[in-house]
């Protein structure tokens, strides 16, 4: 007889399922026999992962800008499941291109998803854990949130408030004697997921950032905080060293950090402005990796040439 699944019985709700860090993570988690709950406005791609991810998939489409659509994502779960053990506030958008030439509708949009999104799943999942006296909330921000980025500056507001929301709410569930609520927040560098495939862009170029991590890394690193919880992580040694470094010269970093990100942008082809998947799904990034790495792969070949 095969031995029982690593994860069998564990119910895990995961936003921005339909791509990157969210339907790796789903995947994975489907795999070693959890209740997988996945959560994104593309319903096919939601469908289609839940169909090839086993009987333990429930796909809820979800707009996690919505109050009501985080609510019934997680009626929908204990509904199935009974419980939840472990909520990912993996959903989130971005915007690159300069503040002022970015339209307000936009920029609102933006916090909309980032920010009252994450607020929203914190908000659902650890009400839920108070009953149950217990509970994981895991919440994806970005190195950018101590590192700022130029020409990103709506999107850094929205990683500065998810970690500064995650610290309170850490702190907060200490306070009242929540010893088995646990809230992280995970910090990773750039990397190579359909992001940019779905970000507004505002810069006038196609947006072409590096070096990219891995988003197997990243992967691992959350789902590793279901078994050992911590309060914040920074992933990779990009990010661990920008941070570490911004700390001690902060002036210095944040100049070569934009510097560096407007030599990219400038270097890259032109592009029309666009709204990204900000206001609609679009039909482009459905993978858990995007193309970051092949275009700058072919960039460098076509430089040596």
């Amino acid at each position: 007889m095969s031995a029982a699944p690593k994860r069998n019985g564990l119910t895990v709700v995961v936003t921005g399922a339909s791509s990157g860090f969210g339907k790796g993570v789903a995947q994975q988690l489907a795999e070693e026999g959890a209740n997988v709950v996945v959560a994104a406005r593309r319903t096919a791609l939601l469908k289609e992962l839940a169909t090839g991810s086993g009987p333990n998939v429930l796909a809820v489409t979800t707009d996690i800008s919505k109050e009501r659509d985080v609510e019934k994502l997680l009626d929908a779960a204990v509904e199935a499941f009974g419980g939840v053990d472990v909520w990912i506030n993996g959903a989130g958008l971005g915007i690159i291109g300069p503040f002022t030439d970015t339209p307000l509708r936009d920029a609102n949009r933006l916090v909309e998803t980032n920010l009252l999104g994450t607020m929203y799943g914190s908000y659902y999942a650890l009400r839920q854990f108070q009953k149950q006296k217990r509970g994981t909330l895991i919440s994806l921000s970005s190195f950018v949130s101590q590192v700022p980025l130029p020409y990103g500056a709506v999107y850094t507001a929205t990683k500065f408030a998810i970690t500064g929301l995650s610290a309170g709410l850490y702190r907060e569930m200490k306070l009242e004697k929540y010893d088995n609520i646990h809230v992280c927040t995970v910090q990773p560098w750039v990397t190579d997921t359909p992001w940019t495939e779905h970000a507004a862009n505002y810069s006038g170029h196609v947006i072409e950032l590096g070096p990219v991590d891995a988003p197997e890394n990243v992967i691992a690193a959350i789902i590793g905080l279901i078994d050992e919880p911590k309060e914040n992580i920074d992933i990779g040694f990009k990010a661990k060293g920008a941070i570490a470094i911004c700390q001690v010269m902060p002036g210095l970093v944040q100049k070569l950090n934009g510097q560096s990100l407007l030599a990219m942008l400038k270097a890259a082809p032109p592009a029309p402005d666009t709204s990204g998947s900000l206001h609609e799904p679009v039909a482009e990034g459905t993978g858990v990796s995007g193309d970051m790495r092949k275009r700058l792969k072919r960039k460098l070949t076509d430089t040596k040439e």
